[in-house]
């Protein structure tokens, strides 16, 4: 069964066809907890310095907390799909997003650092297999043709969040200590609970899913060496963006108020990027994926010469993040090459990236923890985008004919 065979199997469990209006409001509410999602993974960098300093920690340990998540991320994906493969849809998506919920509220109360890290990592945990149902979800409700815009949409809060969500709980954070912003995004959870639970229809439980046939995908190298590409290749943004808000306070000089405003730009940068390669990657999958990792490289090298100018390191956050449409492609490629097994497949596709998510701060934060200054992060991201390109390059070889194929048609 490929991706577009999952999706209209789990359309024949929904109920009867919703209007175009129900589609939206089901589209809203799905996106709602992406964007939940969004503001926490990355406004818990931009916030990396007032929690650091309320535990009394050095910066690069308080990265930690950050790489926390990612593996809860990393664990939490396939062991949920494979676990709840006989769940009905909209169950799982209302039990995943309280989980997330109730740790986001107990991040803020957290009394300790080592209680934070726990909490952190459990908060993680419900964060990639709600993607990888949400996206099936959305693409369910739509016809064939319009697949990939449903699951932009449900992508799309994610990247909203990065210029709305972040920027905003990085302010209030900044006004009202660090805790105000984790327990915002305990909110914006409990009202995507609402949401899901309001406007996204039950669907009758998948009687014949298994946890044979989910695991079936890590049978398949080609699954492997696209999450390697993500995995490694992503660490970069990670790796800058975990340390950008000291380093524009420390190195540019600028005002803590401005801080917010830069990460806006990556945010604008990254929702850029994900529509552009959507678009893009229905055309040239493969060389897309390629094409954007020389173009991440490229912007990783430029940022170490530019932190002296706040106008400067703008521009090169915003290329950088215009970079994360990489996420969009990869996760077409992983529904392409995963056979049976797409909700696993689709939730791997998180665990990849916050796999990225917890190797780019850790290796950023040796190399400042090693003398190299703030600004080195940017190596840190080249280096990383070189072996992610190593990977691309032996997909290729594995997959000649992936370079000249449309998305949706290999299996």
């Amino acid at each position: 069964m490929d991706a577009q065979a999952e999706a209209s199997d789990l359309a024949r469990r929904m109920p009867d066809r919703l209007t175009a209006s129900q589609i939206n409001l089901v589209h809203f509410a799905l996106a709602m907890g992406g964007f939940a999602i969004g503001t926490t993974e990355f406004a818990a960098m931009s916030l990396l310095p007032y929690y650091a300093a309320t535990f009394g920690i050095s910066e690069p340990e308080g990265g930690y907390a950050i790489s926390a998540y990612a593996l809860g991320v990393v664990t939490g994906a396939p062991v949920i799909a494979v676990l709840a493969a006989k769940w009905s849809r909209r169950t799982l998506l209302l039990t995943l997003m309280m989980i997330f919920a109730i740790f986001n509220v107990m991040t803020a109360l957290s009394p300790t650092y080592s209680s934070m890290v726990v909490f952190r990592f459990l908060s993680g945990f419900p964060h990639g297999a709600y993607f990888g149902v949400a996206m099936l979800v959305a693409a369910s409700l739509v016809p064939s043709n319009a697949r990939t815009q449903a699951v932009g949409r449900v992508l799309m809060g994610l990247t909203i969040a990065t210029v709305i969500g972040v920027p905003v709980a990085t302010w209030i954070g900044q006004a009202l200590g660090w805790r105000s912003g984790f327990g915002i995004v305990g909110a914006l959870a409990a009202l995507t609970v609402a949401l899901i639970w309001q406007f996204v229809p039950y669907d009758r439980p998948d009687r014949t899913g298994s946890m044979m046939r989910e695991l079936g995908a890590l049978k398949r190298p080609l699954v492997w060496l696209t999450l390697a590409i993500g995995a490694i290749g992503y660490g970069g943004l990670f790796a800058v963006y975990t340390y950008l808000a000291t380093t524009l306070t420390d190195v540019t000089q600028v005002p803590s108020y401005v801080v917010p405003i830069v990460l806006a730009f990556f945010g604008i940068g990254m929702t850029l990027g994900t529509y552009v390669t959507g678009r893009l990657a229905d055309h040239a999958l493969m060389p897309t994926v390629g094409a954007l990792l020389l173009w991440i490289l490229f912007w990783l090298a430029v940022y170490p010469f530019s932190v002296g100018n706040i106008y400067a390191i703008t521009l090169v956050v915003f290329m950088i993040g215009t970079g994360g449409g990489l996420g969009t492609a990869l996760q077409t490629r992983l529904m392409d090459v995963a056979g049976e097994a797409q909700t696993l497949a689709a939730s791997l596709n998180h665990s990849a990236f916050n796999m990225a998510n917890a190797l780019g701060p850790w290796l950023g934060g040796l190399a400042i923890a090693g003398g190299f200054g703030w600004a080195s992060t940017g190596w840190v991201g080249v280096g990383l985008a070189i072996g992610g390109l190593a990977f691309w390059g032996i997909s290729i070889l594995a997959d000649p004919k992936s370079l000249t194929s449309t998305p949706h048609h290999e299996h």
